[in-house]
């Protein structure tokens, strides 16, 4: 499902035009973005959290020359996915 098929499940689901779908999955996208750059957490019960992850400093390697480089620490955005929606998958 990509983010059209979506809107159109969400519209369809809610009972809203497709721009108000749109707006309201536009509206969870920047929350969730917000919340993440601000070093906050977005847990929704039953479905899962939303969070940062710290990835340290590592070593590897360039493929074509075979070189040791250096990979800079970064910060990732991290979904965990709750029991309810692990179960519904498995």
């Amino acid at each position: 499902m990509n983010k059209s098929e979506l809107i159109k499940h969400i519209a369809t689901t809610a009972g809203l035009t497709q721009t108000q779908a749109t707006a309201a999955l536009q509206a969870f996208e920047t929350g969730v973005i917000d919340t993440l750059a601000n070093g906050g957490e977005v847990a929704l019960v039953g479905f899962g959290t939303f969070k940062v992850s710290d990835r340290a400093a590592r070593t590897g390697r360039n493929p074509k020359t075979g070189e040791a480089i250096t990979i800079a620490a970064a910060k990732a955005p991290v979904f965990k996915a709750g029991k309810p929606f692990k179960e519904a998958v498995n």
